[in-house]
């Protein structure tokens, strides 16, 4: 039996929100991150390349095909990595990529996230694994989450950000604020107790990823 297509109308302007808030929150800013959804059949929609999330209009999203064509104009170039997701994931409908700082700061450290710190994510976030670092837009990054995303709903780029993925896009936004909440908290929680198991300089970019 089919899939039914979902309101393409709904879809385009869930994710203009989903990038605004995204924008708005501090996840990304200028024309980082990326979103995208699967519209059914081989037809996705994306945020268009090069463009400030926080700025977009419906229409600048773009319908694209299994390879990333469109003839409305440039997809993401982080198409791969979201299309190996959806390869790896039937069951995801939605991906959010996005760099928020507390997360990207840890993921730049070469640390993975534990989720049972928090009792709020210890059920749904056990772990948020750490990829190898890969240059972006490329078939390596994409092939840095294979290990992971079979298994986990969001994952630390080395050095790059976090990517998340849900059964629609707001799903997929919230579990990535949640993955930098987990992150911020973490460090706080390591430098109340005195014991973060990290030395100065480490943690200080850890406090101060944009220095």
């Amino acid at each position: 039996m089919s899939v039914a297509r979902p309101n393409l109308v709904v879809m385009r302007r869930e994710m203009v929100t989903v990038g605004c808030r995204m924008y708005d929150k501090g996840l990304i800013v200028a024309a980082e991150g990326n979103l995208s959804v699967r519209l059914g059949g081989h037809s996705f929609l994306v945020t268009p390349a090069g463009r400030c999330k926080g700025s977009l209009r419906v229409q600048d999203l773009l319908e694209i095909d299994t390879l990333g064509r469109s003839p409305q104009g440039t997809a993401t170039s982080e198409w791969p990595l979201h299309s190996q997701i959806y390869a790896l994931r039937p069951d995801v409908r939605a991906v959010c990529h996005a760099h928020p700082p507390w997360a990207t700061a840890f993921a730049s450290a070469g640390r993975d996230l534990d989720g049972s710190l928090l009792t709020e994510t210890a059920a749904q976030l056990p772990r948020v694994p750490l990829a190898a670092r890969s240059l972006p837009g490329t078939e390596a990054l994409a092939d840095s989450i294979v290990p992971f995303i079979p298994t986990c709903d969001a994952v630390l780029l080395g050095n790059h950000g976090v990517v998340t993925v849900g059964a629609d896009l707001l799903s997929a936004f919230s579990l990535l604020e949640t993955v930098e909440r987990l992150a911020q908290v973490t460090l706080l929680a390591e430098a109340a107790a005195g014991n973060s198991g990290l030395d100065r300089e480490t943690l200080g970019k850890l406090q101060n990823p944009s220095g």
